[in-house]
């Protein structure tokens, strides 16, 4: 990487996958290339980072996420993430993240086991990520979040760990809209390069089509900083 106007963002189509335009529209407006990668291809095409947007990729069968680990795209995708790549799973994307065990944890029914729709307060725990340094820490945004699986669970030496080491990036505020432990919204990796959350930053990058945010209607663009961040951290890798 020479600059951001040369960055190339994948982001990855599974069968059922439904936010992957919105996750190519969002780089698009931070400045980059948006590069769709197939499921069934072995090969990332010289991209720079990843997005696994958001879906029901597979339909869901089995459990979230558990049959896109399998896909060929998957494997290049955990090595690119082990060498470094930043990688950004939003929603069933992250739910994919933990199967293929880049992240740690699972996904499980809400705990009122109904799907979700709302505009979502998020506080930023962790602005040191490829894809939060655009953000400052303790921050507040809002963004949406659509989800039936969304409650995120682990067991407690993980949550102990988690929080010990910083690795949590996002938590609900005001409301656990899911039941997640310790209102965990998003996690990342010990490298920092793979982060994880259920809401969608990708619907909230575009003034007329983002959030009411309270001093305008549809004007919130909070989620555009995840992908102006990855840019930044390629530029200064």
């Amino acid at each position: 990487m020479s600059g951001i106007a040369q960055a190339r963002i994948g982001v990855i189509t599974f069968p059922g996958t439904l936010d992957d335009r919105d996750a190519a529209r969002a780089v698009r407006l931070a400045g980059a290339e948006a590069v769709s990668l197939w499921h069934a291809d072995a090969d990332l095409h010289s991209v720079d980072a990843v997005v696994l947007p958001g879906g029901f990729s597979y339909g869901d069968y089995l459990r979230a996420g558990a049959i896109s680990r399998f896909a060929p795209v998957m494997e290049k995708v955990v090595d690119a993430a082990g060498g470094g790549m930043p990688v950004l799973g939003i929603c069933n994307g992250f739910q994919v993240l933990t199967e293929v065990h880049l992240l740690p944890g699972s996904m499980i029914k809400n705990d009122h086991l109904s799907f979700i729709c709302r505009e979502q307060t998020l506080v930023v725990e962790n602005a040191e990520t490829a894809w939060t340094r655009d953000y400052a820490q303790g921050q507040e945004i809002i963004i949406p979040l659509k989800n039936q699986d969304g409650q995120y669970v682990a067991d407690e030496h993980t949550l102990d760990a988690l929080e010990a080491e910083g690795r949590v990036a996002f938590r609900y505020q005001g409301w656990n809209p899911n039941g997640s432990r310790r209102n965990i919204a998003g996690i990342t990796n010990e490298r920092g390069n793979v982060v994880g959350l259920m809401p969608h930053p990708e619907h909230a990058v575009e003034t007329g089509f983002g959030v009411d945010n309270g001093t305008s209607v549809r004007g919130g663009v909070d989620g555009l900083g995840f992908f102006t961040s990855v840019l930044s951290s390629l530029v200064h890798a």
